[in-house]
């Protein structure tokens, strides 16, 4: 049963991964690394596959080994919390303009304290 929760959680992840690669706003890279993770757990064949991409497989190793993302990644999502802030100071009415803003403080926080790949 759980085996199967992870194989569901993986490719749950896998497909929100891939829409991302069209989706600018919406992450990449962590959707394969949790998928990476949900197969480990449920089928080491689909990890391998996954884990062996010449796209995701540098960045899901990076991490597993050092934590790591890569300064691309890191201005990147810069970038979309910079849309998003944007976005919130455009639709949302005080105070709710300044969730985004806190929002992306910490996220950016903890992901530029992160090692370069």
């Amino acid at each position: 049963m759980k085996r199967r929760l992870y194989l569901a959680a993986g490719f749950t992840a896998l497909a929100l991964g891939s829409i991302g690669i069209f989706l600018p706003l919406l992450p990449t890279v962590p959707f394969m690394i949790l998928a990476a993770f949900c197969f480990a757990k449920s089928s080491p064949a689909l990890e391998r596959r996954l884990t062996g991409d010449p796209r995701f497989g540098p960045h899901i190793t990076a991490w597993r080994e050092k934590g790591a993302v890569s300064r691309k990644g890191k201005i990147a999502a810069s970038g979309a919390f910079g849309v998003s802030i944007a976005l919130g100071f455009w639709l949302l009415m005080m105070p709710y303009t300044l969730i985004p803003i806190g929002v992306a403080i910490i996220c950016l926080s903890w992901l530029w304290s992160r090692p370069n790949v």
